[in-house]
């Protein structure tokens, strides 16, 4: 393996868990994100804002985002109104999600796993009419905080439903931290995704992307500064850090294409913008390269 893809989460699934940043900042943190040379961004989600209020400005945030050429830009929804939203403004790669966990999808989306996935097929054509791909993460894969374990075969017929239905890319998502490199092993047995979101609530985000390196995924998500989580799950904060993923794959020999330093700037800004202590190690000490 020599390169890998990662898509830079932060300016969604990181602000959404936080206080809200003003319109200002989450441009300046998307725009800044793009001169790192991160190849994908997921920008925006288009829920009501009541559900997220953190991503109320949605739309005028991607209206004076600099959008650069060479970089594939994303958005979540939750619904048909805010896939109708995402295509009226341009966007061509949309993210939907369903929960593993019926509970979580409870909590998360007011309906049953079974009513989203009904969703998810209803809506499919619709965004593929529009020119648009359909990613479709499911939440929960690796265990549930209201549920417990997952079973794997469970979350294998999520993915065959879906894929049935037409969607372009299946993510699996560990949203509150419970994959440890046992369960990635487990469930990547039973079944394959094109991109994995680890978060590192009990310290495994990593030790999981080097398990599933191994396993042959090369796609994974990753959030500058480690910012994020899941404000409908209890312990969900801390996305993989993007530079502790990035240090770590170059030093294997491992390419992405981001420029480090460049990187670690930003996670400084977003430090600064969210006015708190970020979880990054390698935003507090640098690089091993660093020295003194």
């Amino acid at each position: 393996m020599t390169s890998v893809s990662i898509r830079e989460v932060a300016p969604r699934d990181g602000l959404q868990n936080e206080e809200p940043v003003p319109t200002d900042a989450k441009v300046a943190l998307i725009d800044a994100l793009s001169g790192t040379g991160v190849r994908r961004i997921e920008a925006v989600s288009f829920v009501h804002p009541k559900a997220i209020p953190q991503m109320a400005d949605a739309d005028e945030v991607w209206a004076r985002v600099d959008r650069r050429p060479g970089i594939r830009y994303s958005a979540l929804i939750p619904n048909t109104r805010g896939a109708q939203r995402a295509l009226a403004v341009g966007f061509r790669e949309i993210e939907v999600v369903v929960s593993a966990s019926d509970t979580h999808n409870r909590r998360n989306l007011n309906r049953s796993t079974e009513e989203s996935l009904d969703d998810i097929a209803s809506l499919t054509p619709l965004i593929h009419e529009a020119g648009a791909t359909v990613e479709v993460i499911v939440a929960t894969s690796f265990g549930c905080p209201f549920e417990g374990d997952i079973d794997p075969d469970r979350v294998a017929g999520i993915v065959a439903r879906v894929r049935a239905d037409g969607a372009d890319r299946i993510a699996f998502g560990d949203t509150t931290g419970m994959a440890t490199p046992r369960r990635v092993r487990d469930l990547l047995s039973a079944v394959r995704p094109d991109l994995l979101h680890f978060h590192n609530t009990r310290g495994t985000g990593l030790a999981n992307i080097l398990t599933a390196l191994d396993l042959g995924v090369t796609e994974f998500d990753a959030s500058v500064g480690g910012i994020g989580g899941c404000p409908y799950a209890p312990g969900a904060s801390g996305n993989v850090a993007t530079e502790e993923v990035v240090h770590m794959l170059h030093d294997m020999g491992i390419d992405t294409g981001i420029d480090l330093d460049r990187l670690i700037s930003v996670a400084e800004t977003a430090e600064k913008m969210l006015g708190r202590t970020l979880p990054s190690g390698v935003l507090r000490a640098g690089p091993r390269t660093r020295l003194v």
